[in-house]
């Protein structure tokens, strides 16, 4: 082929990349007239795939409701399973002293509402933002920008986490409700767009190991971040190139895979209008999703939804409501259809999704107090099979 067939094939393909990404790029206002349309839209059947959702208190108090309360209210609705965390920097406030009693209340409350818990025992990430939960006095400086945290690197901070987790595990490993212990959040990625650094999947396997050696009767379950538009594709796999991403970790170390799943999110704001990648439904990306989550299970491992997108993801940390607007990164309607998009997804895989925990139910509480309570009637609807 000359070199001019070649440059000519080259444009043709570049242009072609450019015509399958502009699909997955929104431009939109981010506030939304509301409608019924969560009413109208078919529910996919769980069939054995548990239901559930993520509960996060910090969220609770960033959105003005009162935590405890949000959790009773939240509990009343029929669902399976309740993922809690341990943070660790509320539990350890002083050098070597853990106080579980927090914890320990979240843990009562489900277990007596009949709900079965995953627990979250971290040690540096934890679900919910700020996503990052090290004790002051286990990081003397903070933790060097663009390189890994290894054991070479960190010995005491890995020597701390080892040690937290396994206390944690020891703590709740006779609690028959529980059914699982996370490791980390999305563990060997990068800490969002404001930190560089990651942990090393050495740091992730020790921690493993501690977990596994204070209870080998339960699964371990490690999540990643399952990317929905091609930018994020490529970014997510050139920012861990050297160790692989957290879903590719999860399948060498974990017994149940976890994808945190957001088919729509903001990344900039331009004057009234945000601009949104929302390519989860080209059929490029069902089909890069679908060969990805097939492939983490091959061996075994089982595979869950930890985070499906119940909550907007707009440019800011806490989630906006407009009072008599949704938005635009995630309406009522998308409860719905995110819940069906991530449900065929897993019918790809061997068994299909062990759980799927919805991601938002804070969010759906504030809502209601506002008087909007489209958001939890959506739930609902699923939960009752539609």
């Amino acid at each position: 082929m000359s070199d001019q067939a070649r440059g000519g094939l080259a444009k043709l393909r570049g242009a072609a990349d450019t015509a399958a990404l502009l699909p997955e790029i929104k431009v939109a206002r981010p506030g939304q007239p509301l409608t019924s349309r969560w009413e109208e839209l078919p529910v996919e059947p769980p069939g054995a795939t548990m239901l559930g959702l993520s509960y996060r208190p910090l969220q609770a108090y960033a959105l003005g409701l009162d935590p405890k309360q949000a959790l009773a209210d939240l509990l009343r609705y029929p669902f399976a399973v309740i993922r809690l965390a341990a943070y660790w920097n509320q539990l350890e406030r002083r050098p070597g002293h853990l106080d579980f009693g927090v914890l320990d209340r979240w843990v009562n409350a489900a277990a007596q509402a009949g709900k079965k818990v995953i627990l979250c025992v971290g040690a540096v990430k934890a679900f919910g933002y700020p996503e990052f939960f090290v004790p002051a006095h286990h990081l003397p400086a903070p933790l060097p920008e663009g390189r890994l945290v290894s054991p070479q690197s960190h010995p005491r901070l890995v020597a701390a986490a080892t040690s937290f987790v396994g206390r944690v595990v020891e703590r709740y490993r006779d609690r028959t409700e529980v059914i699982a212990w996370q490791v980390e959040h999305e563990p060997v990625d990068p800490l969002g767009m404001e930190h560089s650094w990651r942990l090393s999947t050495a740091f992730v396997r020790q921690e493993v190991a501690a977990v596994r050696a204070a209870d080998s009767s339960r699964p371990v379950l490690l999540t990643g971040f399952l990317p929905t538009s091609m930018p994020v594709r490529i970014q997510q796999g050139w920012r861990t190139r050297d160790q692989g991403d957290s879903l590719a970790v999860a399948g060498q170390l974990a017994d149940v895979v976890g994808i945190n799943f957001y088919p729509r999110h903001a990344i900039a704001s331009l004057g009234p209008r945000t601009v949104y990648l929302a390519g989860s439904q080209s059929p490029l990306q069902v089909r890069l999703n679908a060969r990805l989550s097939a492939g983490l299970v091959r061996s075994g491992r089982r595979l869950m939804v930890t985070e499906g997108q119940a909550e907007p993801w707009e440019t800011v940390t806490t989630p906006p409501s407009q009072a008599g607007n949704g938005m635009f990164s995630c309406l009522p309607e998308h409860v719905v259809e995110n819940y069906n998009a991530a449900l065929r997804l897993g019918r790809g895989a061997p068994g299909g999704l062990w759980a799927f925990l919805f991601w938002g139910a804070e969010y759906w509480l504030r809502r209601h107090e506002q008087g909007d309570s489209r958001y939890l009637a959506a739930f609902g609807r699923i939960l009752a099979g539609g």
